[in-house]
């Protein structure tokens, strides 16, 4: 486990426990078995850690159902043997972030069904739109769910936008001046003529923002017929949802994005009970 994610997960502690578990200090100190239960069908994710953090108090934890696996109602995915105090004072902070993550592998994985059954060959992503402080496991989770992390970070790749492009003279001589950074380069496009422009000058990745499939196909075929399609990825993003997700697979792009992955959590619903 990465240390940047064991720091957040004692950062996740402090907050919840501050000074002490007043309330779980009343109970007598003993041994006590709980298990964290599911109460929905779902994608399983935040097991590892989930164990993390309970381990951190000195317990011991038994795993039932592993990241990536799907769960029924009153499944056990993790049995928990310790003392009282530690057990229920880390008990919220493990069901929110198995709950969050779980949440967003599930819609995850409905979303990759969807893209897979029609084409196999265009991949879902993330992006960058996730809460301040949880990227890392809200990423993981879509991983986890079957997606695919687009960057984590600002400095891991160019990607010009429009707001860019507003500021910049032009969006050709963007592009020249990001090629001379030795990044990857992706570029955000609203028209026919700037995904040229952008194809011609070797960018990896095209993103058609906000387009509709018709629009998507037609720019596609253009490329085509330009012979330069198959020196660029293109991705769709923008207003895909559940109900259009299979008109974007079928339109020819090599890779969707959908903010609402992790911008628009409902979390999966899961309750920790003590023998």
């Amino acid at each position: 486990m990465q240390k940047s994610a064991k720091k957040h997960l004692e950062s996740f502690l402090a907050e919840d426990i501050k000074s002490g578990d007043i309330t779980s200090k009343l109970l007598p100190r003993k041994k006590i078995i709980a298990h964290i239960i599911s109460r929905e069908n779902g994608i399983i994710a935040g097991v590892q850690y989930a164990k993390e953090i309970f381990q951190s108090k000195n317990c011991r934890v038994i795993i039932h159902k592993k990241d990536g696996q799907s769960v029924r109602p009153n499944q056990k995915i993790i049995t928990i043997i310790g003392d009282t105090y530690p057990i229920l004072s880390c008990e919220r902070t493990a069901l929110n972030l198995m709950s969050r993550m779980s949440g967003i592998a599930s819609q995850t994985n409905t979303y990759v069904k969807k893209i897979c059954a029609t084409n196999t060959k265009v991949k879902l992503y993330s992006t960058r739109k996730t809460a301040p402080g949880m990227r890392l496991f809200d990423k993981d989770a879509v991983v986890i769910g079957g997606g695919h992390r687009h960057r984590m970070s600002l400095d891991q790749m160019i990607m010009i936008k429009d707001n860019h492009i507003a500021v910049s003279d032009s969006l050709l001589d963007l592009i020249k001046h990001a090629k001379q950074k030795h990044k990857k380069i992706e570029v955000e496009v609203e028209s026919l003529r700037d995904a040229i422009t952008a194809a011609r000058e070797g960018v990896e990745i095209i993103m058609l923002d906000n387009m509709s499939p018709p629009k998507i196909r037609e720019i596609i075929k253009k490329l085509k017929q330009l012979n330069l399609r198959n020196k660029v990825k293109i991705e769709a993003s923008g207003g895909i949802n559940h109900s259009n997700v299979i008109q974007y697979a079928r339109s020819g792009v090599d890779m969707i994005s959908i903010g609402r992955l992790t911008s628009s959590v409902v979390g999966l619903d899961l309750s920790l009970e003590v023998n």
